[in-house]
């Protein structure tokens, strides 16, 4: 492998991954995950990205060297699975807790941090079917999984910018930032449930 010139394919292709709209349950998640949050706690919701970063790279690597493998298909039905949990982590946390939610405590938020890490290693089995596919041929696969792992990385923080860019454009001028937390999460939690039944119900 020519790591000069591949690396921007596989640069691209982790890119690809995230913002092509058939990859939509990913996307959904980066932003039910990114919906809590303001433009002033970007320090705590960069720790949390981190946090899922760190799952999903593990079993990523793990899954391309073939030294996990999950079924697809239960794969696919839990994805969904952490974009209802999440949706439903910032419904209740923002009705039982209020101001909380926007504090940015690190010491606070550690359990929010270690699930989200958690849901990292579903997400991180996810990829890990596309990037194996292409990888049958290369003599090495270290370099395409660092570029795959990091283009992947460069389209989440684009989506969690322009989750965080709309919301203060919405929130902060046409409705309360609660309610629109709640509407958010509302129809994410819709979108996640009707993912969970399509493919869990055998066509």
């Amino acid at each position: 492998m020519n790591v000069g010139s591949d690396f921007e394919v596989y640069l691209r292709l982790g890119i690809r991954h995230i913002l092509d709209p058939g990859a939509a349950d990913h996307l959904l998640y980066i932003a039910a995950l990114t919906i809590p949050w303001g433009h002033r706690q970007w320090r705590s919701l960069l720790w949390l990205v981190t946090a899922f970063t760190v799952g999903h790279s593990l079993t990523l690597a793990l899954a391309t060297f073939d030294l996990v493998r999950v079924p697809s298909a239960a794969v696919e039905v839990l994805i969904p699975v952490t974009i209802l949990l999440t949706s439903l982590i910032t419904v209740w946390r923002n009705r039982t807790q209020g101001p909380a939610v926007e504090s940015g405590d690190g010491g606070r938020l550690w359990p929010v941090y270690a699930v989200t890490a958690g849901f990292g290693l579903i997400h991180g089995l996810g990829f890990s079917g596309f990037l194996r596919g292409l990888l049958g041929g290369e003599e090495s696969i270290l370099f395409p999984l660092l570029w795959f792992n990091i283009g992947l990385e460069l389209a989440q923080l684009v989506v969690v910018a322009a989750v965080l860019l709309g919301s203060a454009a919405i929130a902060d001028r046409l409705v309360d930032r609660r309610a629109w937390r709640l509407v958010v999460s509302g129809a994410t939690i819709a979108l996640a449930a009707q993912m969970i039944l399509q493919r869990a119900t055998p066509s």
